[in-house]
């Protein structure tokens, strides 16, 4: 059994992952009606992902979030064509999603250099606007950031994925004895012989009812969303979050986490996943574990004995399953080994899905070339 405190709860909101700004593109230029001069149009205000970027370092050093662009030139006698406005670049953390106030998505930052129009400056001042400069854009929008991740670590609270993490990789996590330890994503890189690094992010704890945003679960289970595969992790000996909770086993928990990510995103399940059964130093885990292989083999078998809530209409279907003990290090390289093995063979099917489209590409405009002549 653990227990939650409180203040690591409330410690969550130093973590920032969604942020509002107010955006305003720079007004146009005055135009010059006696020479039929024209006003610079004025600047734009854009989003760039950049590496090593943070919603909080934003948020500290921009206190007022608000990004306004520059005016553009007024049209003159020396110059009748006025210079556009200073463009404001405001640098952004990779995998935002860029959404109206109403919270309808407007675009998305993955990768590093990409750029997005979050305000459009006026025009300048010319004949079609009697040379009035026309204001820029202006409105209020929400940064919201979903990590990316080759490996999303998920589980209940105390399962010992911070733990894990701080194993198979150079992150450090916080650790202890207690539930809702992480309160924060983290995020470690596997380091393998070859040099090949897979990015791993440890997820906060989830709890039932997650998907109805118990416990701030939308903003634990959204991180999932982008990582290409799951590693779940589970306690061998069961879990119970306090004393007013239900025990659940390990096979209870595995169709609760299963119910948990299809009830907020039924998309969620089609990812290719491993499970990770932890704690295999404690006694009886040896038991307990080939109870629980077994209730995995058919577990049509014992749905009978669960509460109907409990059971999920689509299954998670585990490519590996490896005993771990965080502990004692048992099962932590095959784990590793295994991780690589199924993030490679994602990536080749990947190529062959790239290439596949290529060469129809080239099949369909051979053809269209052919109809031509």
């Amino acid at each position: 059994m653990v227990r939650c405190g409180r203040a690591l709860l409330r410690k969550y909101g130093n973590f920032i992952d969604d942020l509002r700004l107010y955006v305003k593109g720079g007004t146009g230029g005055m135009g010059y009606p006696r020479l039929g001069g024209e006003g610079g149009r004025g600047g734009d205000v854009w989003f760039v992902a950049q590496e090593r970027t943070t919603l909080k370092s934003i948020r500290d050093r921009y206190p007022q979030k608000r990004f306004v662009a520059g005016t553009g030139a007024n049209s003159r006698v020396e110059a009748l064509k006025g210079e556009k406005g200073k463009d404001c670049e405001v640098h952004v953390p990779l995998g935002i999603s860029v959404l109206c106030d109403d919270g309808k998505q407007i675009g998305e930052l993955n990768a590093a250099g990409e750029r997005f129009l979050a305000a459009r400056g006026g025009l300048g001042g010319s004949l079609a606007t009697n040379f009035m400069p026309c204001k820029g854009q202006k409105r209020i929008v929400r940064l919201d950031l979903k990590l990316i991740a080759d490996v999303g670590l998920v589980g209940f609270p105390n399962a010992g994925k911070s733990s894990l993490l701080s194993k198979i990789s150079h992150a450090k996590p916080e650790i202890a004895n207690y539930a809702f330890t992480t309160i924060q994503p983290e995020l470690g890189k596997i380091m393998y012989a070859d040099y090949k690094q897979i990015s791993v992010a440890d997820l906060p704890g989830l709890i039932e009812g997650a998907h109805a945003n118990k416990g701030m679960g939308h903003k634990f289970l959204k991180h999932v969303e982008r990582t290409k595969q799951l590693l779940l992790v589970v306690d061998i000996s069961g879990f119970q979050l306090s004393m007013k909770t239900q025990f659940r086993t390990a096979f209870e928990t595995i169709l609760l986490l299963t119910k948990e990510l299809e009830l907020y995103k039924e998309e969620l399940l089609t990812k290719p996943a491993l499970l990770a059964i932890n704690k295999m130093d404690l006694p009886c885990a040896k038991d307990n574990l080939n109870e629980l292989m077994k209730q995995l083999q058919n577990p049509q078998d014992f749905l009978h004995l669960l509460q109907e809530e409990m059971i999920s209409a689509n299954t998670l279907e585990f490519k590996d399953i490896i005993p771990i003990s965080t502990y004692t290090g048992e099962g932590i390289e095959e784990l590793k080994a295994c991780i690589r093995k199924s993030i490679d063979k994602e990536a080749e099917q990947e190529n062959e899905e790239y290439r596949k489209k290529k060469l129809l590409l080239l099949h369909t405009s051979e053809e269209e070339r052919m109809n031509r002549s």
